[in-house]
């Protein structure tokens, strides 16, 4: 777990505009900048982003966050994923259990990316060099526009032509990125040789592996750089940055098997694939995916190879979907890939099969019926046998409650016989548990909170007893109190604000307030007014309060003396006190 403290530095010695900059034109306005969201599609810059708060709001689709949030969203990278991109950044280590291996890890990645880097240019003048590769690449139907997108290169067929851009061909980091096979008697050869090369990119952009495709008939016809300490097959996917932009806008990634099906699927307008690298697919892959879309749609070959491909994908998928997500299957004709029904058909085609894509639920139904005589007893009990580590392992409560119906029907057993027998928890027939109640909103509290998120400091002014209870808004400046007390939120700027209360029960309001002010500008001045009001009204209505209850309880039950006397001392300062001005 990440050191809150470390989260407070990091957002206080970077810049949010720098962030973003890095991944949209800004355009100043004002004394903050703008620039088309790109969480939705306009023509009309409604994304706004404030250096003075740290913090970015579009006013079209309501998206806002701290520079971690935007990075999340837009990079479809986990917390601590981010966290440490942008710790690498600016030179900040990110505390772990175990940093001596992480220090290490850093220090043999660093000038392996260098290396990558300078093959990768390598490759790509390489392909301009040659026609035979130019020739190999129109016969595919592709373009020098979608080369140059994906950097497409060559690898020309010598043993060692990669000496020409490493003179020390001996250096030992060349094998340890993959570039460089080191044989018997310690001979060193290029891996990859007169093949098209395809760059391996991470979420950064940085070069991490290759894929080769030969040209003509050698083999083996695809090969991929082996492990090393940039590239990991089982966690990376090909195409994922060109991607993003069509997935966000389709709300969903179609997942192939090869980076040829990558490319061709883009040059004809499906911009939205992603392709495993020479593995099957992971859980990791999955999560990653799920992360980038709502809907996510394998696509395999329709032959037993690619059934037996989406069986393992499907494994991996089951502990990762969710009830407000969708995992489908995609089966092309058994004599086409998505390279060749694309160019045979085109995308149109294409896209009207990917929306017939079979749900989970259904494969899984069907993978489980396969070999079994659902005639007979003891082929329905096979079923519902078979059935029992898959229900297990489905953590999507609704869904699982769906699959259960569907063995009901096929298998004759009950609902609630399945689930006593495969050993699932009750839970499937509750209702989905509810989010804990706001209460009754508490306009005068929220009004305090608008002001405290702006200045955190103020709230070492406030005192616990002086904030009601029952009330979200006041639970959350209640947290605020004790976050400043403990010495917490000593920074300035709105990111720093939301990324203290990530993951808690006040996110949801803190963002909502976040993304209200993010557009307005308030002087030290104004502030403290409107918190000196803030906290007279807030006194005056307790006093009421307590006079009322007082008042209750002395027609009810009566009163004890020191009741009696705290009453009249009510009654006293509620003709004292000035009459708050108007909000």
């Amino acid at each position: 777990m990440i050191p809150e403290s470390f989260i407070q530095e990091l957002l206080a010695r970077i810049d949010i505009v720098d962030v973003i900059e890095r991944y949209l034109p800004l355009k100043k306005a004002g004394a903050n900048y703008v620039a088309c969201c790109p969480f939705h599609s306009e023509k009309t810059p409604s994304f706004s982003v404030s250096p003075s708060k740290q913090f970015y709001h579009c006013f079209g689709c309501g998206a806002h966050g701290s520079a971690i949030s935007f990075i999340m969203e837009y990079s479809g990278l986990g917390f601590v994923e981010t966290v440490e991109d942008l710790a690498g950044q600016i030179g900040l280590q990110v505390p772990q259990q175990r940093p001596d291996e992480r220090r290490q890890k850093a220090a043999e990645a660093s000038p392996l990316t260098e290396l990558m880097a300078r093959a990768a240019k390598y490759y790509k003048e390489q392909l301009k060099a040659s026609q035979k590769a130019i020739d190999y690449l129109k016969g595919r139907g592709l373009t020098g526009d979608i080369a140059a997108r994906f950097g497409l290169g060559y690898a020309p067929d010598g043993w060692q032509s990669l000496a020409a851009v490493f003179p020390d061909y001996s250096d030992k980091a060349l094998v340890e990125c993959g570039l460089v096979i080191e044989g018997e008697a310690g001979k060193r050869y290029d891996r990859f040789r007169d093949r098209i090369m395809f760059p391996i990119l991470d979420s950064r952009g940085n070069v991490i592996g290759f894929g080769g495709r030969v040209i003509g008939q050698g083999e083996p016809k695809y090969l991929n750089s082996p492990e090393t300490p940039l590239f990991e097959k089982g966690r990376e996917l090909y195409g994922l940055l060109q991607a993003r932009s069509a997935i966000r806008d389709e709300d969903c990634v179609i997942v192939v098997e090869g980076y040829m099906d990558v490319v061709a699927l883009a040059q004809h307008g499906v911009g939205n694939a992603v392709a495993t690298l020479g593995t099957a697919t992971t859980p990791t892959h999955v999560h990653k995916l799920l992360r980038q879309a709502d809907r996510v749609i394998f696509c395999f070959d329709g032959d037993n190879a690619g059934r037996k491909a989406a069986a393992r994908a499907l494994d991996a998928s089951l502990e990762h979907v969710a009830d407000n997500k969708t995992i489908a299957f995609l089966f092309l004709p058994a004599e086409d890939d998505p390279d060749s029904f694309v160019r045979a058909h085109g995308a149109d085609a294409f896209r009207k099969l990917a929306r017939q894509a079979m749900p989970l639920t259904d494969f899984l139904m069907q993978e489980l019926k396969a070999g079994k005589d659902l005639a007979s007893a003891e082929g329905r009990s096979q079923l519902v046998h078979a059935a029992k580590p898959h229900l297990g392992r489905l953590q999507a409560p609704l869904l699982r409650l769906q699959l259960v119906k569907l063995l009901a029907q096929s298998s004759g057993f009950s609902q609630a016989e399945i689930e006593s027998l495969c050993g699932l928890p009750a839970v499937v027939r509750k209702a989905a548990p509810v989010r804990s109640p706001r209460g009754t909103p508490s306009p005068i509290a929220r009004k305090l909170l608008r002001v405290v998120v702006q200045q955190p400091v103020l709230a070492a002014r406030l005192s616990v007893d002086l904030i009601p209870e029952g009330h979200a808004e006041t639970d959350a400046l209640n947290a605020l109190i004790a976050a400043v007390a403990e010495g917490g939120l000593a920074g300035e700027g709105f990111g720093m604000v939301l990324e203290h209360f990530r993951g808690t029960p006040h996110e949801s309001l803190i963002s909502e307030i976040l993304g209200e002010l993010v557009d307005e500008e308030f002087d030290e001045e104004s502030i403290e007014a409107v918190f000196a009001d803030t906290v007279e009204r807030l006194r005056q209505a307790g006093i009421r309060n307590e006079i009322e209850a007082l008042n209750a309880k002395n027609k009810s039950v009566g009163l004890a003396a020191e009741e009696v006397r705290r009453l009249q001392q009510l009654l006293v300062q509620k003709q004292l006190v000035k009459p708050a001005t108007s909000a």
